[in-house]
């Protein structure tokens, strides 16, 4: 089978597509091979030939290793007691692969790999893989301890900027997948498209399987500092159209796509780019040719999924693995020999679950080294505190350390907008209490107390909004208390999370005053609302520094996603408080914390 195309892939695109063995020869029924889970009968009319081999995927491992909380720095727990990291996964593996035969396994990933943990941070910022003789990532040296065939892009990839993937890249021993990661000036393609592999049977014709890998558009907009004018990040759907028939013709039996973007058909950036963002069912139902497709990017569990293809009606099995390493899907595909070629005759997926593993010792061992040196470094003295501060009461009152985060994002913008057009324009900070638990102690601060201010991924944006707008915005945030009637005790225990509203959910907005009236019904809540002293003007502007989450529509909260965008960066707002407090050396709460806003019932406050 002649390649009259050039691949994108250089030389391992002679290794792996090079080799197309037209036919193979037939061998006899009797003989017995590798193939699992199917006797290969006698009797009458030779029976055809099978083989069955398997594939394993992880998606979403955002720097987990082992199961280690480094916020919290202590062993990692949730209320589902799930389990973290790829040394759990590890284990998994080697048990399917000796049930299954290793040379009957595939090992692939759908990205968000080198960004999420204070590991994954310490390798990109403080003790960097770019570095002349640096360190090799420790999710590197994990994934080629594994053995990963194929890894796909993930739009955290890039939060750490180019030269770091990079690095990161030239590390691991398979190669990232991104076939919509285009150069921004040549519209080639960034990345490897796609890689082949091939599966030896015992039936003298190899099997050859295609995996095609597909990144995230929104990284446009997420990381636009690191690549505007270096990459650009089309459509799922139209790059799939464009390479699996390319893949078929070039002689795969089976295409795998690993996407990092998930199942349900939405995008939380509204319409700011043409594409999708959770695209991977709606490639399946468009684009013939796919077998299976490894989803990642949502953090949601899909064991299994099936999608009809609307050209051929065929099913295309969906399986997304969570996140973490918390689980690992495993796709069994069934091929028989039919018309001189193999085809798939049933493919299947389901996950498993990593806290029922061990961490795999030989992992342990290989990265003991460098979870030491990052358990040091979280607990790390950064500064000093002159009283302790905690979020028991944040959710009702307007605590010193909820002002804390604000501060910091004030700050932030405010340099960030610094002799630019809108530098003039006062900066209004939103934060919520996304834990009741966190606190800065009095006296010694370390890393890890600062970080467990902001447990989530969050990066800083600034976006401009009027002062009617803020106040829709105040009114809908305010939702998250229980109506309550003025006179008589007020029971804190059953006075917020109306309509399930979670704590991140509820944001305090500093640089204003404003009253939350609890006795009214939602909506119409917020009296008072002052800027400088004065009722504020509706037409007024104003910078509001905002995580991306509240930006790109989370919470839903109005008028902000829509709201015209005047500095981003990827930066994580907890290693920006980091920053702001090793700078300072003393966190003196008499600086920053003020009481903007209270709680009210007809007027009358609450505490």
């Amino acid at each position: 089978m002649p390649l009259n195309r050039r691949t994108f892939l250089g030389t391992s695109a002679a290794a792996g597509a090079g080799v197309a063995i037209a036919g193979g020869t037939a061998v006899p029924a009797e003989a017995q091979g590798h193939g699992h889970g199917h006797g290969h009968g006698h009797g009458h009319g030779r029976p055809p030939k099978r083989y069955s081999f398997t594939v394993m995927g992880t998606t979403d491992l955002h720097g987990h290793v082992f199961n280690w909380d480094y916020f919290t720095d202590k062993e990692f727990d949730d209320a589902a007691h799930n389990d973290v990291g790829l040394a759990k996964i590890s284990t998994l593996v080697n048990g399917i692969r000796e049930e299954r035969g290793r040379h009957n396994t595939l090992m692939i990933d759908a990205g968000d790999t080198i960004q999420g943990t204070q590991l994954s941070y310490y390798y990109a910022k403080i003790d960097p893989i770019t570095a002349k003789h640096g360190p090799v990532h420790p999710m590197a040296q994990a994934m080629n301890h594994i053995g990963y065939d194929a890894a796909a892009l993930g739009n955290h990839e890039f939060n750490y900027g180019i030269p770091v993937l990079r690095k990161f890249e030239e590390q691991c021993r398979f190669p990232l997948l991104g076939a919509n990661a285009l150069d921004a000036k040549t519209l080639r393609p960034a990345f490897a498209p796609y890689v082949f592999r091939t599966l030896p049977t015992p039936h003298g014709r190899d099997v050859k399987v295609a995996i095609l890998g597909l990144t995230n558009p929104g990284i446009a907009i997420w990381d636009k500092a690191n690549v505007q004018g270096r990459m650009v990040f089309p459509g799922l759907e139209e790059q799939a159209a464009k390479y699996v028939p390319r893949l078929r013709s070039m002689g795969a039996d089976v295409v795998l796509v690993a996407a990092h973007s998930g199942a349900s058909g939405t995008s939380s950036y509204g319409d700011q780019i043409p594409y999708v963002e959770n695209a991977s069912a709606l490639v399946a139902e468009q684009v013939p040719g796919i077998d299976a497709i490894l989803v990642g990017h949502a953090h949601v569990e899909i064991p299994e999924r099936f999608v009809e293809n609307k050209k051929t009606g065929k099913q295309v099995v969906l399986s997304e693995p969570l996140m973490w390493g918390e689980r690992l899907t495993v796709f069994d595909f069934d091929l028989v020999w039919e018309k001189g070629r193999w085809a798939v005759e049933k493919a299947g997926a389901r996950v498993l679950n990593s806290n029922t593993a061990a961490e795999d010792p030989e992992l342990v061992k290989l990265l003991t080294d460098e979870h030491k040196k990052v358990v040091a470094y979280v607990n790390e003295v950064i500064g000093t505190s002159s009283a302790a501060m905690t979020t028991a009461d944040a959710p009702w009152k307007d605590e010193p350390i909820i002002d804390l985060i604000n501060a910091v994002q004030t700050d932030t913008v405010k340099a960030a907008l610094a002799g630019g057009e809108y530098a003039a324009l006062p900066v209004l900070s939103q934060a919520s209490c996304f834990s009741r638990t966190a606190q800065i102690p009095a006296g010694n601060v370390t890393i890890k107390d600062a970080a467990g201010l902001y447990p989530f991924e969050n990066t800083l944006e600034a976006r401009l909004v009027t002062g009617a707008q803020i106040k829709d915005y105040l009114e809908f945030s305010a939702r998250y208390y229980v109506q309550t009637q003025a006179g008589g005790p007020v029971d804190t225990s059953k006075l917020t999370n109306a309509d399930d509203t979670p704590d991140y959910n509820y944001d305090a907005v500093s640089g204003l005053t404003y009253e939350i009236d609890i006795a009214k019904a939602a909506g119409s809540r917020i009296a008072k609302l002052s800027f400088g002293g004065k009722a504020i003007d509706p037409a007024a502007q104003f910078v509001l520094a905002v995580n991306n989450y509240r930006a790109s529509g989370g919470g839903n909260f109005p008028h902000v996603p829509a709201a015209k965008q005047l500095w981003a960066n990827s930066d994580e707002i907890r290693n920006t408080i980091i920053a702001w407090v090793q700078a300072k050396g003393t966190v003196d709460a008499s600086e920053f914390a003020s009481v903007d806003w209270k709680l009210t019932r007809d007027g009358t406050p609450v505490f």
